[in-house]
């Protein structure tokens, strides 16, 4: 009954409950699973960017630790 017009609830092109239930429940499910993949490239990614942060830093340290201790030498 594609394209029936004529008020009649019964044809193909109607959902039941339980279908716009199922639809609906899929659709929340899915956005909430695409949702929690952005949070963990976003958290991922800060975290790669404080380990580079960190280890330069670490970096810096030893430099004037050594660069002190030859200055001292002399």
């Amino acid at each position: 009954m594609t394209g029936d017009t004529s008020g009649d609830m019964s044809g193909d092109d109607h959902l039941s409950g339980p279908e716009i239930g199922k639809d609906a429940l899929q659709s929340t499910v899915e956005a909430a699973a695409t949702t929690v993949g952005e949070v963990a490239v976003i958290v991922t990614n800060a975290v790669r960017d404080i380990a580079t942060a960190l280890g330069g830093f670490a970096t810096e340290v030893f430099e004037i630790r050594d660069s002190a201790r030859k200055a001292s030498e002399d």
